[in-house]
Parts: C-alpha cells; structure tokens; sequence
C-alpha cells in the first residue's frame, strides 16, 4: 500500500522538506529533503533516510557519523507539502559541524553569532575528505 505516499504534495523536484525534530526536547536538529523513495525506506527501517540533492543520492543519516536518527513518528503538515520526524539522535550529534542541532546561529545586532557549543571536532567524526553526511 502507497496511497499515504499519494497524499503528499511533492515539490516539482519530487522532494518534500522533512525536519528531524528531537523527540525529547523538542529541539529543532535539522531540516533535509526526501524524495519517496528516501521516505518509503525511512518509515521501513525506522531511521532517517534523505535524498542529497547536492550528490543526487539517497543519504542515510548517520552512514559516515555514525549519528542515525532513529524515527519515533512521522507527522504530515496540513498542506501536505512538509514532513516533521520526531527522531531520537544517536550520538546527540546532527550536525556536520559537530554541534547537536545545525540550527546554532542567532541573528544578534545584525550579525550571526554560533551560540551552541560544538560537541565533537567534525575532523574526528569524518574519514578524512568528507566535511558533510
């Protein structure tokens, strides 16, 4: 059965936002785009599994890091244009950067200042030559 995948309005890429939401916290981790075969093998193995425009491949959250998110729930918005996970991040890591939430810059007298701390050196999450997931 694919008709959930029917009710989703995909953009003209065939891609849809998906935001990765702490299930905990509430924490905005990140947001990412999936396509529907990214969301058919998301909700089949119960992780995060994006579609990279950049290299035009699926990407499994957490295949270099090791930080998958594991999904809790997966809720549709009223425009059916936008997907938010409820995940819980293994390794508390989401961002490359090695921050918790890729969402770690606030606009402070018209600059933007990094607020959150970075957890882990991204040097010592990633094989040498790769800087993103």
């Amino acid at each position: 059965m694919s008709d959930w995948l029917d009710d989703i309005n995909w953009n003209s890429d065939g891609l849809i936002p998906a935001i990765a939401q702490d299930y905990q916290s509430g924490r905005i981790l990140m947001l990412a785009w999936m396509n529907r075969e990214a969301l058919t093998l998301t909700v089949a193995e119960q992780r995060a599994i994006y579609w990279s425009r950049s290299r035009g491949k699926l990407w499994r959250k957490g295949e270099d890091s090791g930080h998958v998110q594991k999904l809790h729930e997966l809720r549709l918005d009223c425009d059916a244009d936008v997907i938010i996970m409820q995940v819980e991040q293994l390794g508390g890591i989401a961002c490359h950067t090695g921050r918790q939430s890729c969402f770690y810059k606030v606009l402070r007298e018209g600059a933007w200042v990094a607020v959150d701390p970075v957890l882990k050196d991204p040097q010592a999450i990633y094989h040498a030559g790769h800087t993103h997931e």
